[in-house]
């Protein structure tokens, strides 16, 4: 039986990478690229092939190896793996760069900051210290080569391949034998007569200096360039000059540099090494420090650098929402940082949370997710949307915070597009529905006419022809003016979902009633709307052959394009909604809302009785509303483009010292544009809206009750007015027996039960209003 020796090489788990070592520093070891065979990760691998006659070289790689596993700091190289063979050593740490290769790469694409070069210089000073004053070690190797970056922008202290014991034990420093590396030996180390008094840290304070010197302005000629500080910032010189001056000393512990260069004013004392070092604290901080500290961090995020915010800040922020219960103020440093992330690392890292934030019950996380989805909805695929964000999105809707209904509604616009047909069509539109007709704030009345505009396009045939002018025309009547501008402006930029014969049956009738609107930026788009819709219906009059080419897209399977064809025809009518909106947000008036009623003077007998004062829909005077369309000519002649998705909604967060004086159009004192009392909860003729979720339609609920209303208190006969002859007439009107008939017969029909309480059978005849004999009582 034969047995067969394994190669250790082969079944180590990790693999050099084909390229070639890059940037090696000087000294036994080659740096490798790598990967970890199982999951592809990237590593770096520092390797030595032992070879016949450097047995010196040898024992200073075996106690490098030795040194590097055992010693475990953030701002030391991290040790993940390793291979010792009679051949070869391995160390395989994490992926890093020589400081020389990166200053040399990010000088080629504009340089380093100061914020970055003083935090890795604070890194290096802390490893030191580490080193120095917890180990009793002297790294004796302190340089530029010495120094690795990892994929973060963070510093770490390598090549410990000369370090030794401060305590004496094992020996004195060993010989490096490496010119590269003695050139930045300190002045004392050349006196042979030991007669120079240092400290421990001396030596490895004058290689900081050298490094200082090298960071700024490239790689050390000589020990005499040392006494030009050069590029050295100002703020830093002093504390730099202790370093490499001739007493040793005199040269400051690791510890008291980073206290005397953090101190107010000094190099490293600024907002980014602050961040940094809360970071490498936060688990242990108070809930109200995390807290404060994630809502001033996406201040400074832009100017951080990009791979910082990549690799350290992000980690940060998804362990604080995983773990931390950080709740919404992480979310806006989170997608901040999310747009640093390519489009796979997005789905992977910020998507899984952001599915899970949707089922939160926090309304500030809420609120805030539906502000920010425009950051992320790009990398959200339909079956995520429809399953997993949408269910948790329509709660929205039925909240009793109006600020969350409203986001709700505007987050519509972003995922319509994604939504399936049950979703868009159906849900959705139950939702709009009850919302439009039933919800007490104006602006969430007005914004969903207005988001229902902008996504008709991504509706289906059936579902355009069943809900659009049935939900325009409902906000056409709204007691709220921008909400009537909505429905207008509605009208028209979906106007080419519309078949000539709903133009002139159904849309032209709704905007001729708007012509006559106590609002004057009402009249304004009514009367725009009709000389638009009445030039298209000319221009296929003329030319019938036209008409299949206008409506072509009414009966066309839902596509987010429908609307970009008629833009220019289109331009004028889809601006102006969401700036009516935040004009009244913003609005603050002083004077007191118009009275539900005004008094009228008794009419004198004989005259016709005059038509009652119309009253405005809202407190606010018709100037608050006019918009810049008063120079409608240029406007209409230079908007060539669709700027419907270009306006700003109402915010309703702003609104509540506004909407404090409006009266609660809901509560039935409210009057309408036209003098009728308008109001969405009572069941009137026009709409009833309280079967929605049984009926299941917008028709439905549009369509006119077959009763008659009865006429208003104190309507007069037509035989009471004075019809412009000399004299009132003495003679009945021949009308009015009729009428009176008539509306005693609709009155017994009402009451079945009760007829003799509205009329009286007499003769074969009725009449109204006759006097009951009352049946005697017994005794």
């Amino acid at each position: 039986m034969w047995l067969f020796a394994r190669d250790p090489v082969r079944d180590f788990p990790f693999e050099l990478s084909p390229e070639p070592p890059e940037g090696s520093p000087p000294g036994p070891w080659a740096l490798h690229r790598g990967r970890k065979k199982a999951t592809g990760s990237p590593v770096s691998i520092f390797v030595y092939d032992v070879k016949p006659g450097a047995e010196e070289l040898t024992q200073v790689a075996k106690a490098a190896f030795k040194r590097l596993k055992t010693l475990r700091h953030p701002n030391i190289l991290a040790y993940i793996d390793g291979l010792e063979t009679d051949k070869c050593l391995h160390i395989v740490t994490e992926a890093v760069t020589p400081l020389g290769v990166y200053l040399k790469a990010r000088a080629e694409a504009g340089g380093l900051k100061e914020l970055e070069l003083s935090w890795g210089l604070h890194q290096i000073v802390k490893a030191l210290s580490f080193l120095v004053n917890d180990c009793s070690l002297i790294h004796n190797n302190v340089c530029m080569a010495a120094v690795f970056v990892d994929r973060a922008g963070e510093w770490k202290l390598g090549g410990l391949d000369y370090m030794y014991s401060a305590q004496g034990n094992g020996g004195g420093p060993p010989s490096k034998g490496i010119p590269e590396l003695e050139q930045y030996d300190p002045p004392e180390l050349a006196d042979s007569s030991g007669r120079a008094v240092r400290e421990k840290w001396s030596a490895d304070m004058w290689r900081l200096g050298c490094l200082i010197w090298e960071v700024f302005n490239g790689p050390l000629p000589r020990a005499a360039a040392l006494r030009n500080p050069g590029k050295i910032p100002k703020s830093l010189v002093p504390h730099y000059c202790e370093l490499v001056g001739a007493n040793p000393k005199v040269r400051p512990n690791p510890a008291r540099f980073l206290q005397n260069c953090r101190a107010p004013g000094g190099f490293m004392n600024n907002r980014f090494v602050e961040t940094n070092l809360f970071l490498e604290e936060i688990q242990i901080k108070e809930p109200a420090e995390k807290q404060k500290f994630f809502q001033e961090l996406s201040k400074s995020l832009d100017s951080f650098p990009e791979d910082f915010c990549r690799h350290k800040v992000l980690p940060q922020l998804l362990t604080a929402f995983e773990f931390g219960n950080a709740g919404a103020v992480v979310l806006t440093p989170l997608f901040k940082v999310g747009k640093f992330l390519s489009a796979e690392e997005y789905q992977q890292k910020i998507i899984p949370v952001v599915v899970k934030m949707f089922s939160s019950t926090d309304r500030a996380m809420r609120i805030r997710l539906l502000q920010q989805m425009e950051q992320f909805i790009q990398y959200l695929d339909e079956p995520t949307v429809n399953t997993q964000i949408f269910p948790h999105v329509v709660h929205g809707f039925l909240d009793t915070n109006p600020a969350i209904r409203e986001q709700t509604v505007k987050s519509m616009l972003l995922l319509a597009p994604k939504l399936n047909e049950a979703n868009l069509n159906v849900e959705l539109m139950k939702h709009f529905a009850r919302l439009q007709a039933k919800d007490d704030q104006g602006p969430i009345r007005c914004n969903t006419t207005v988001c229902l505009g902008k996504i008709g396009s991504y509706l289906s045939a059936s579902t355009r022809h069943r809900v659009l002018t049935s939900a325009f025309s409902r906000a056409t009547k709204d007691p709220f003016a921008p909400s009537r501008v909505a429905g207008v402006l509605g009208f028209a930029a979906t106007h080419n979902l519309y078949s000539m014969n709903d133009c002139a049956h159904k849309i032209l009738p709704v905007l001729c009633g708007l012509t006559v609107d106590p609002e004057k930026s009402v009249r304004d788009q009514a009367f725009k709307a009709i000389r638009s819709f009445l030039s298209k219906l000319e221009s296929v009059s003329e030319d019938p052959t036209q008409l299949a080419e206008v409506e072509k897209d009414v009966h066309a399977a839902s596509s987010p394009g429908v609307g970009g064809a008629a833009a220019s025809w289109a331009g004028w009518a889809v601006t102006g909604v969401s700036s009516l909106t935040s004009k009244l947000i913003r609005a603050h008036p002083t004077a007191a809302p118009a009275e539900a009623s005004v008094p009228q003077r008794p009419t004198p007998e004989g005259l016709p009785a005059p038509a009652p004062t119309p009253v405005p829909a809202t407190p606010t005077s018709s100037a608050h509303w006019e918009t810049q369309e008063e120079d409608k000519d240029t406007a209409e002649d230079s908007s060539a483009a669709d700027r419907w998705d270009d306006e700003d909604w109402g915010s309703l967060e702003e609104a509540e010292s506004v909407l404090a004086q409006q009266d609660d159009w809901s509560s039935g004192g409210q009057t309408s544009r036209a003098g009728k009392t308008s109001n969405p909860d009572h069941k009137s003729s026009e709409l009833d809206w309280s079967s929605w979720e049984a009926e299941g339609s917008w028709e439905q609920g549009w369509q006119e009750s077959s009763s008659p209303e009865p006429p208003p208190e104190g309507t007069r006969l037509a035989s009471e007015y004075n019809w412009g002859g000399p004299e009132p007439s003495d003679k009945g009107d021949p009308f009015a027996a009729l009428s009176a008939r008539q509306d005693a017969n609709t009155q017994g029909r009402r009451r079945l039960s009760w007829p003799g309480r509205s009329a009286r059978s007499v003769g074969g005849k009725w009449r109204p209003n006759a006097p009951r004999r009352r049946r005697p009582r017994g005794p």
